[in-house]
């Protein structure tokens, strides 16, 4: 971390640099291009101050002027409540107005990718967050931009302020998203639940990559007595950082409010059965294949144990979305179509 810290520190000051020199000598002077020159001559070619590179600290420094944070307006992120759960965390500026984010939790390759993807401070700070709290490599952060990860963060229907206190509840929230991306997952191959559990069980570090950091498998099919009959839980996970087990139950097919109170019986069954005095209560997490919220909720209702429900996509529901959509060949006969003149009266 202190090694990461010098060497952003070492660049937003070297483009800084570069911002005064092109201000007081102007951008015609090739500043750049004459750094870039010199430094490699001293220090290699292979040293990281190519032209290409130095254009990034210039950026760098002009898109960050108060290093080593970034400051994101406190007024704006209170409109974003799913980002202010996960942003709220951070030190608040002397006068009140900002939450100040430190730059240096991800690496410069974080940074150079992330600028051009993303231009409004709010959802930097937040990728800049979320990749630091789930340990996301430089690929990883751009799969979850490409993702929108910022509208599934904390956007699952649950119940958490019900049921866990408050410190819990809202790490819960912040574990948990809505819609998960299955998109491994083939559903050609589908035709039970089972079988959405043999792809996910058997692509698990894929699966465990989609659920976040935290996530670790137990079992399938897990086996729990009850009165003397045996009943199987889909998956069953175990989170560290919540320390508490996470019963998953699939369905194929879209939200039924009876879902909801099997999976309550089996959180209880858990918690009871299964889970030791040092855990924390187990949650719930039911995945259909689509949902209506307002049915969500009022399932929720009463429900005495945590849980949340989410959607999955899959690749064959992608494509049945994109096949209801009009193809290039239909657009472009649409536009070639002469124009009907109408005319007044």
């Amino acid at each position: 971390m202190k090694l990461n810290a010098a060497t952003l520190q070492h660049y937003w000051w070297l483009g800084n640099h570069i911002l005064n020199k092109q201000t007081t000598f102007g951008w015609g002077a090739k500043v750049i291009d004459v750094l870039s020159k010199d430094l490699q001559k001293h220090y290699g070619e292979d040293s990281g101050y190519s032209v290409r590179n130095l254009k990034y600290m210039r950026t760098f420094a002009a898109e960050y002027p108060d290093f080593p944070i970034v400051q994101v307006p406190l007024a704006q992120l209170r409109e974003t409540p799913n980002l202010m759960l996960l942003l709220g965390k951070y030190p608040i500026s002397a006068d009140g107005e900002f939450v100040q984010v430190p730059l240096a939790q991800i690496t410069w390759y974080h940074h150079i990718s992330l600028m051009p993807k993303i231009k409004d401070n709010v959802l930097r700070a937040f990728y800049i967050a979320a990749s630091a709290a789930n340990g996301w490599s430089r690929d990883v952060m751009l799969m979850q931009i490409e993702d929108k990860y910022h509208e599934k963060f904390a956007a699952l229907p649950n119940n958490f302020d019900l049921t866990l206190p408050p410190v819990n509840s809202d790490l819960a929230k912040a574990t948990f998203k809505d819609p998960y991306n299955f998109g491994f997952v083939d559903m050609s191959q589908v035709h039970r639940e089972r079988d959405i559990e043999d792809q996910l069980t058997t692509r698990i570090s894929d699966f465990l990559l989609e659920l976040g950091k935290g996530f670790a498998f137990v079992g399938r099919q897990y086996s729990i007595n009850i009165a003397g009959e045996e009943c199987k839980i889909d998956l069953l996970m175990y989170h560290t950082q919540l320390h508490c087990y996470v019963v998953v139950e699939l369905k194929a097919v879209d939200f039924m409010p009876e879902f909801v109170s099997k999976l309550n019986y089996y959180i209880s069954a858990v918690d009871d059965l299964v889970k030791s005095p040092q855990d924390n209560p187990t949650i719930g997490l039911l995945l259909c294949r689509s949902k209506n919220n307002t049915k969500v909720e009022y399932a929720l209702r009463g429900m005495s144990q945590p849980l949340g429900v989410a959607e999955y996509l899959t690749t064959k529901l992608m494509e049945e979305l994109e096949s209801t959509l009009p193809s290039i060949n239909d657009l472009e006969n649409t536009l070639n179509e002469p124009v009907t003149e109408f005319r007044a009266n």
